[in-house]
């Protein structure tokens, strides 16, 4: 595991699509961040689900990046290839009784209000059905800080919210591996978009229970459509042209407020990057709502 007190952030895309324009925002946020605090900063591609994976989308979305000069400090970290980690992380928490087998199905679950009519977190026993695991959340009322949205409070509920981190299907889920992943890489910050906002306080609680100190986390607010949807490949958002990286940046500079010079559309990449890292506000970045 790193073991860095300087800045540490990362831009974690899963590829289910090529890189667009919200997603650029992100990543450019989270790189002005790193860059403005002489901090490093990681790629890390969440390739977790090859079902919702095209083959061609993880070199689609480095392409971009490469293309619009946003370059990792370390080499590229897959979290495909990363199962034993997520595995020793699941038998630590099993074994420590922060996770439980829950071979209960979604509608049972909806039908019970969330309830285990299975009574899975009191269940150690293994299990002959198809099983998923899950944390074991406890009840909290969760106050932490965001370095753009300032304080937060958000409720935890034991069971009804647990959630999932080995699904039946034998694949990791987002909730572990994030956190895993964070720890194993020494990420001291993380700048993400404010739909994943409300995952932050079972994460938290992921952190303790792995005997970790959580990040700092700047939530910024996502790019949307003309009717209101946020820009994913859900909702048919286009790829990133490559050819126009100054255009696409100077872009993505404006959506964070960052009030950029007409003058460098002109400018090359290295010089807009330059300017962009010298500049950068993050108090300048609207206060939307999510």
């Amino acid at each position: 595991m790193t073991t860095l007190h300087q800045y540490r952030g990362r831009f974690a895309p899963s590829p289910t699509g090529p890189l667009h324009f919200g997603s650029l925002v992100t990543a450019l946020a989270s790189y002005l961040e790193a860059k403005s605090r002489n901090g490093q900063w990681l790629i890390r591609i969440e390739d977790l689900d090859p079902l919702r994976e095209p083959a061609e989308a993880t070199g689609q979305i480095l392409n971009s990046l490469d293309a619009h000069g946003l370059f990792p400090s370390e080499p590229v970290h897959f979290q495909s290839r990363r199962s034993d980690a997520y595995h020793l992380a699941i038998e630590n928490l099993l074994s420590r009784g922060h996770a439980y087998r829950c071979s209960c199905s979604r509608k049972e679950l909806q039908a019970n209000h969330g309830r285990h009519p299975q009574r899975c977190r009191d269940n150690t026993s293994t299990r002959d059905n198809p099983f998923a695991v899950r944390f074991a959340l406890n009840n909290e009322q969760c106050q932490w800080h965001d370095q753009l949205l300032g304080p937060q409070h958000q409720v935890v509920r034991s069971e009804i919210d647990d959630p999932v981190i080995l699904r039946k299907e034998g694949f990791f889920a987002y909730q572990l591996a994030v956190v895993v992943d964070d720890i194993e890489q020494g990420i001291t910050d993380v700048v993400r978009g404010s739909d994943l906002l409300d995952m932050t306080a079972q994460q938290l609680q992921i952190y303790r229970a792995l005997k970790s100190t959580p990040p700092r986390w700047l939530h910024i607010p996502v790019i949307v459509n003309d009717l209101g949807q946020k820009l994913s490949k859900q909702n048919h958002a286009p790829g990133l042209n490559n050819q126009v990286p100054v255009a696409n940046l100077f872009a993505a500079l404006n959506a964070l407020n960052q009030q950029p010079p007409s003058s460098l559309r002109s400018e090359t990449l290295e010089n807009l990057l330059d300017w962009a890292c010298a500049h950068w506000k993050r108090r300048a970045v609207h206060l939307t709502s999510r």
